[in-house]
């Protein structure tokens, strides 16, 4: 799982990524091929299940994490066809500059029935400069996976404006940091309880008031069609 602490400042996020992780984990099975896999946090939990993992990230991949295959999403995949029994991909797809490559190479090496299980940044910060391309709505994730030829897409809203709008004002808040090391690190015990109530507020209040337009970011599972339409 992704490590994280209640004391950082964007540890709901992390919770988001792991609590979707926990909710596809049950359909995993076989290969689970991971596409942008960076630090591959999920691989020894898919390793516990009994399967097999396969990592792929691009060969200039800032994570400094060996993938198990070396391929550029925007050119391609380098597996065989009907290869995986389940692809799942996180925070991957803002930064390809040709998204609709990388479903489509998702299709081609999913078996028939396979599972493609995806999160993607809705309302989030520009991140990892120059290479941070896309913002994704539900409808443009739905109208991309359709073209790839998946079906029974469903998009999940995580969280809504008040915990994107609490993560927004405490990634601001850490360029309050500034100044001589004392100084930065008494800001940042001011900020740590600021952090920790605001993440907390921000759940709940989405419970009460909750506006999916406005969210963090979108979980997406598809499935590749048993037959392919003539």
């Amino acid at each position: 799982m992704k490590r994280s602490s209640k004391i950082a400042h964007n540890w709901l996020i992390v919770e988001i990524h792991n609590n979707f992780f926990r909710t596809i984990l049950p359909r995993l099975k076989g290969v689970v091929v991971d596409l942008g896999c960076g630090q591959m946090p999920y691989r020894q939990e898919v390793l516990a299940k009994g399967c097999q993992y396969v990592g792929i990230d691009w060969p200039n991949s800032i994570h400094g994490v060996k993938p198990d295959v070396v391929s550029d999403l925007n050119a391609g995949v380098d597996l065989p066809n009907d290869y995986a029994d389940a692809v799942m991909s996180f925070s991957v797809m803002e930064h390809l500059h040709r998204p609709a490559t990388m479903l489509a190479e998702s299709w081609r090496i999913l078996k028939p029935g396979a599972p493609l299980c995806i999160e993607v940044p809705f309302q989030w910060h520009v991140h990892e400069a120059p290479i941070d391309y896309y913002r994704y709505t539900r409808y443009g994730l739905e109208r991309l996976l359709r073209d790839a030829g998946f079906e029974e897409i469903a998009v999940t809203p995580n969280g809504g404006f008040w915990s994107m709008w609490f993560l927004k004002f405490n990634y601001q808040s850490t360029r309050w940091m500034r100044g001589p090391k004392p100084l930065r690190m008494l800001t940042h015990l001011l900020l740590i309880p600021i952090w920790f109530m605001s993440q907390v507020m921000g759940r709940w209040l989405d419970r009460i008031d909750f506006n999916p337009g406005e969210t963090p970011s979108y979980t997406t599972i598809a499935r590749k069609p048993y037959t392919q339409s003539l």
